[in-house]
């Protein structure tokens, strides 16, 4: 079609110098594998991404000592309502998570991984902590810290750019 030009290709699709920095390419693959790696995971485990996703929201939430409540779940995952309830009642029904009443206030209900969800989750990723323990064992402690800055700076700048987009 004359007049019109194709849109410009995004800077993961572009290569050289003046289009930004080879790791950005490498960012998105390993993002790419390591979503195949959990719907890999997930399935051998009849559990769906969300699931899985949940699981790993309320392991996270849980290690920094704080309370998770589905409605703490329904915005990390940016779920509805109804579809943050079905999930409960997936992983609830499947023995990975218990709804329990707070100490405290007895009208929040908070969500707790059970054992067999702890026992599962070590199963599914410790052929992956495995192989990239084995990776990480040629870095230095200097390059690891620089690494770890690295993908900090990274999950800061797309949390920014998500939070723009909406």
């Amino acid at each position: 079609m004359e007049g019109k030009s194709a849109p410009p290709p995004s800077p993961f699709e572009r290569s050289g110098p003046e289009f930004g920095h080879p790791l950005l390419r490498i960012l998105q693959e390993f993002t790419i594998e390591a979503n195949r790696y959990v719907d890999a995971a997930g399935e051998r485990k009849d559990m769906h991404r969300t699931d899985m996703n949940a699981l790993a929201v309320i392991m996270r939430h849980t290690a920094r000592g704080n309370v998770v409540t589905p409605g703490l779940l329904r915005k990390e995952l940016n779920l509805s309502s109804p579809a943050t309830t079905a999930l409960i009642d997936r992983l609830d029904s499947s023995g990975h998570v218990v709804r329990e009443r707070h100490s405290t206030d007895r009208r929040q209900v908070q969500l707790k991984m059970t054992p067999k969800a702890f026992q599962e989750g070590g199963a599914i990723f410790a052929p992956l902590a495995q192989h990239m323990g084995t990776a990480m064992a040629g870095f230095s402690e200097a390059e690891l810290e620089t690494v770890t800055r690295f993908m900090t700076a990274m999950i800061d700048a797309t949390v920014a750019a998500r939070t723009e987009s909406g």
